[in-house]
């Protein structure tokens, strides 16, 4: 298992326990659609969701880096999160 795949696990599952379908976490993958077309993910499910993310994997959305691109569908999430990470991972650490 990769680190794409590890990551898609990882986001699946944020995403299914924060908005509570687990009954249907066999069906999700990188094509699934997300906001407009999931009726569990509302605004509110949206920044629950997020705030789970960035818990999850450690990294901070900046308001300027969302888009409802990321939204999209579960494989543009991953790829967000995936590029958070790498991008969190690589900065280099700030003199305390």
């Amino acid at each position: 298992m990769d680190i794409n795949d590890r990551t898609f696990d990882a986001v699946k599952a944020v995403l299914v326990k924060t908005l509570g379908i687990e009954d249907r976490a066999g069906t999700l993958n990188r094509s699934t659609a997300l906001f407009g077309s999931m009726p569990e993910l509302d605004s509110f499910a949206v920044l629950e969701l997020l705030t789970s993310l960035e818990e999850q994997f450690g990294f901070e959305i900046d308001g300027s880096e969302f888009t409802g691109d990321i939204l999209e569908t579960v494989g543009s999430l991953t790829d967000f999160v995936a590029t958070k990470t790498t991008l969190h991972r690589d900065a280099p650490l700030l003199a305390g």
